[in-house]
């Protein structure tokens, strides 16, 4: 008995029809390209759910752990406002208070001569006598004196 052909059977098949040894070349080429786009969107996801911090990272924004914070709370609850929020918060430019407080408040120190600390006693320098440079000793002059002996 010799195998014949059906008249009917094309003479050439489509690549994609498994061959008679069993195995399915377009199932394994498909199946690489799944993983390969799954991968790939993956990356896209995390690039762009880390927009806001790498955004904040990137201008040096004082508000760089609020907005890493924002974006983690968004990765974990699936809350997509956290991730709105914190993308708004990378974009504006929140003026920067501590550092010219930090000068006032130095400044303030030269100019009164002295370290910060407990409030003098008002009591204890009433009977102060004059200097003998003709310019007269005043309470705040003493009590001036009194701060820097503790320092």
């Amino acid at each position: 008995m010799s195998e014949q052909m059906h008249p009917a059977a094309p003479h050439h098949l489509p690549f994609f029809v498994p061959g008679p040894d069993g195995s399915d070349t377009l199932m394994v080429v498909m199946g690489i390209f799944l993983v390969a786009v799954i991968l790939w969107v993956g990356t896209l996801y995390w690039k762009l759910h880390s927009l806001p911090e790498r955004m904040a990272h990137r201008t040096h924004k004082l508000q760089f752990e609020i907005v890493a914070v924002l974006g983690l709370i968004s990765l974990f609850t699936h809350m997509h406002i956290f991730w709105i929020a914190g993308l708004l918060l990378a974009m504006i430019d929140l003026p920067d208070f501590g550092t010219p407080l930090r000068s006032i408040a130095g400044s303030v120190e030269r100019i009164a001569d002295a370290a910060p600390g407990p409030p003098l006693d008002e009591e204890k320098f009433e009977n102060v006598p004059a200097q003998a440079d003709g310019r007269g000793a005043t309470k705040e002059a003493a009590a001036k004196q009194e701060v820097h002996t503790h320092a």
